[in-house]
């Protein structure tokens, strides 16, 4: 999942956010210019799609839980990026048909994807917005619309987060999106870090910036911050693949050890 400000979305010439992380994905919505640039972060740090499939998993894991367990029917997907595998509106109808889901992305290319693959669907739509400016995401009909019903809504921040430095506000930016939320809703976060992992991982951070987009790297004490006036569901913040709700299910994600990816689910206070 990405959200790809205007600096990260320079077109179908250079690599765009949302569309090398298709390819990690194994995706067909991808340039030259973006496997280019995803085989040099992957020379750094060969993991990177077993990371990207396990953040993806998550989603859906996440997503299971608040549609199946918790019983949301409104999500709120930000920096969607483009449409793959496990996507959300997919997810959430096979547990609650009548599930709505917005997404919403700066990428136009994403959006028109998205907008192609969601036409038969009557309550799943994409909108074009950047994180950089709530105002216009929370302004915009399709999620006015989902937020106005006031019943609990999902706000999904998966893999985004980290392509917002610091200069940018990204805790304003979350706090200014928590905030508009109804009661009972929740919060979905996954982040990069460099927490206990080798340094491939941040020499891969610099390459990602160098080739495609700006990327910060965050410790624990600073993804937890995006979780404040939220109370965070068990397992709380973790290493991915350690958010296990659906173990029990008998899913398994055949990878070793932790990702350097932080996961948790978050109900707004």
């Amino acid at each position: 999942m990405t959200d790809a400000h205007d600096v990260t979305a320079v077109g179908a010439e250079g690599p765009n956010v949302a569309r090398v992380y298709d390819y990690f994905l194994g995706g067909a919505h991808n340039f030259p210019a973006d496997r280019e640039a995803a085989a040099q972060v992957e020379q750094a740090w060969p993991q990177i799609r077993d990371t990207a499939r396990v953040n993806r998993l998550f989603l859906g894991e996440a997503v299971r839980y608040l549609a199946g367990e918790v019983g949301v029917r409104h999500f709120l997907d930000i920096g969607s990026g483009m449409p793959t595998m496990g996507n959300v509106h997919e997810v959430a109808q096979q547990l609650a048909p009548d599930a709505q889901v917005v997404y919403v992305d700066s990428d136009p290319g994403a959006v028109a994807h998205s907008q192609i693959l969601l036409a038969p669907n009557p309550l799943a739509t994409a909108v074009e917005a950047d994180l950089l400016r709530p105002d216009e995401i929370l302004d915009h009909p399709q999620v006015s619309r989902l937020l106005e019903r006031g019943q609990p809504v999902a706000l999904l921040l998966v893999a985004v987060l980290h392509f917002f430095p610091d200069d940018t506000g990204p805790r304003h930016l979350v706090s200014q999106l928590r905030d508009a939320l109804p009661a009972g809703s929740h919060l979905v976060v996954t982040h990069a870090t460099g927490d206990g992992q080798s340094p491939q991982v941040t020499e891969a951070a610099e390459v990602y910036r160098r080739t495609t987009a700006p990327f910060q790297l965050r410790d624990r004490t600073e993804v937890l911050s995006f979780f404040d006036d939220c109370t965070l569901v068990d397992p709380g913040l973790v290493l991915l693949p350690g958010w296990e709700h659906d173990r029990q299910r008998g899913r398994s994600t055949t990878v070793e050890g932790r990702l350097p990816v932080y996961a948790g689910v978050g109900r707004v206070r």
